[in-house]
């Protein structure tokens, strides 16, 4: 049975007629030549005055032609062995070169491409929907297709290259083959029916891609990336719907981390009526208190509903002593946040006083970087080791290898009071974070990673705050297909709504042990049209309510594993 979708495939494939007819024509010919010898070998063996039944003659071309030659009937007449050799050698020629090539060619090589043809398909079922065409991976899909799989969304990924296209397969990717900028292409993939079209290639092929989508349909948005910042109104123009830039989001991301830009506290969540904001403690007067001590609560309103501290998330306690190296997760309504940003937004902007960042790498996030830091009045040096890069840009550079002490020296490594790493190289990200920590144990350390499993190899050399263009990107366009579900705190940490699980009805949150089970935390609960942060663990679950929580990548998936697998 698993064969028989092949053998369609195979059937209605245009030059498998035209092989049949090719072998058909060559078996025809050498059944001739069978017959021709065996007439030849009657003629002969009665010249020699022997007598023999066709079916020897046949059995004896065929033995000397596939120069089995069993000796059984032999020939003694030197016309007879002539004939013997010319029926050897066109054996050779035809049973042993010719009929193996020749079926390889018109048979096993196209029987061998229809199996691979076949699994690989090039068009969706027509029962599907609501389904996310990804026109390429890379880092950005790559972890989208993780998250769209925890969520239980049906996706597929468009390949061109049938050879790329079998491989990805082979690797449990949804993959269809087909021209990306074929019309036809996305009728066979339910445009019409999809949900979303994710376009992360190149900015031409973008442009080509959203032209093509728009020649069949208005309605079905499409998100992509700009490499290229001119691109933009370009990418805009043929109906993209929204265009991200995923590289300068990154260094745009990476600076407003650094102490001394004050933003006040940044939001990163919209859950309805409650915000979800980050603030980092260095600078503030938190530094060195205990959470109970800061009068958080009592003075804005606020409720801290989480600490994050080099890659590790943990639950607020009362008595939790908050460090140089932690982030606030603060909930609360728009003007709460704004009473925070009034009485604590000062004490941030003279953090460090005129010291320096070092942004270590030049490329398009290290610029970015540096440009934020611009627009917020702090100086910065960049250390870029390409030549080219530095003579066509312009602020603070020095030239050299950021590996050499020489140059971070040179760059103001002791003075500075943070670090950027920027490279495009997780390796050098990942050596040069524990570098510089070797270097200045009190230092700021923010590093840029562009795998995921790169993240933890980066806290664990020592930095304070991990950022990815690939979760970066992933999340955008997750936040983009559920708006006000989920969000991003940082690399790692994640806040998502979910409406309560049917076996978490009726229980407490203390019951419910969400946190032991799962290591989320419910930071607020929507209950007919009111909102409760910070509730109290007595609080019961309702049908209809939604829970707000708060917790790393590792564990959403594991409260969506063991809560939502319907």
């Amino acid at each position: 049975m698993k064969s028989f979708p092949v053998i369609i495939f195979f059937l209605q494939n245009k030059r498998t007629k035209s092989n049949f007819i090719a072998l058909f024509k060559f078996f025809v010919f050498l059944i001739a030549i069978v017959c021709l010898y065996s007439f030849l070998f009657h003629i002969l063996m009665q010249y020699e005055g022997r007598e023999f039944s066709w079916i020897t003659g046949f059995y004896w071309s065929l033995t000397v032609m596939s120069t089995l030659g069993f000796g059984d009937i032999t020939f003694h007449t030197d016309l007879g062995l002539f004939f013997t050799l010319v029926v050897l050698l066109s054996g050779v020629i035809f049973l042993l070169i010719l009929l193996p090539f020749t079926f390889v060619q018109f048979f096993y090589e196209p029987w061998l491409e229809a199996q691979q043809k076949a699994r690989t398909p090039r068009e969706l079922s027509e029962n599907i929907t609501g389904h996310i065409i990804i026109t390429n991976l890379d880092p950005v899909t790559t972890n989208l297709i993780k998250k769209l799989e925890i969520y239980h969304y049906q996706y597929v990924l468009l390949v061109p290259d049938l050879n790329k296209a079998q491989d990805l397969h082979d690797q449990g990717y949804n993959v269809v083959v087909g021209d990306l900028d074929d019309p036809e292409t996305y009728e066979r993939l339910r445009l019409h029916k999809a949900a979303l079209v994710v376009a992360t290639n190149d900015d031409l092929t973008n442009t080509s891609i959203a032209f093509t989508i728009r020649e069949l349909t208005d309605k079905i948005p499409i998100v992509t990336n700009a490499d290229n910042e001119h691109s933009i109104d370009i990418l805009e123009f043929p109906g993209n719907t929204h265009v991200f830039e995923f590289m300068k989001m990154l260094g745009q991301g990476l600076a407003r981390r650094t102490p001394g830009i004050c933003m006040g506290a940044t939001v990163v969540g919209n859950f309805g009526r409650l915000l979800i904001a980050e603030v980092p403690a260095a600078g503030t007067p938190f530094e060195g208190k205990t959470l109970i001590r800061t009068r958080l609560r009592e003075m804005t309103g606020l409720t801290v509903v989480g600490l994050w501290e080099r890659g590790k998330f943990a639950a607020p306690l009362p008595e939790t002593m908050i460090t140089s190296s932690m982030v606030l997760m603060l909930a609360g309504s728009d003007e709460q946040l704004k009473k925070f940003d009034r009485l604590f937004s000062i004490a941030c902007t003279s953090h460090a006083g005129d010291a320096p960042v070092l942004i270590l790498g030049g490329g398009r996030v290290g610029h970015t970087a540096a440009e934020t830091l611009e627009e917020h009045h702090i100086a910065y040096t960049i250390v870029e080791k390409n030549p080219s890069i530095v003579k066509r840009s312009r602020g603070n550079h020095i030239h050299g290898d950021a590996a050499d002490i020489n140059t971070l020296r040179s760059a103001g490594i002791e003075e500075a009071r943070a670090v950027l790493i920027t490279t495009h190289h997780d390796a050098m990200n990942i050596y040069l974070t524990f570098y510089c920590r070797q270097l200045r144990p009190e230092i700021k350390i923010i590093s840029r990673a562009l795998a995921e499993r790169t993240v933890s190899k980066l806290y664990r050399a020592g930095a304070d705050l991990v950022m990815s263009s690939a979760s970066l990107g992933a999340n955008s366009i997750l936040n983009f297909l559920r708006p006000d579900e989920l969000s991003m705190f940082t690399e790692g940490l994640n806040i998502f709504s979910r409406s309560v699980p049917s076996s978490l009805i009726g229980k407490s949150l203390i019951e419910s042990h969400i946190r032991e089970q799962t290591g989320c935390t419910v930071i607020a609960i929507n209950a007919h049209g009111n909102q409760q942060v910070s509730p109290d663990p007595a609080t019961l679950l309702q049908k209809h309510d939604e829970i707000i929580l708060i917790g790393t990548t590792e564990a959403e998936a594991k409260f969506l594993e063991n809560y939502c697998k319907h």
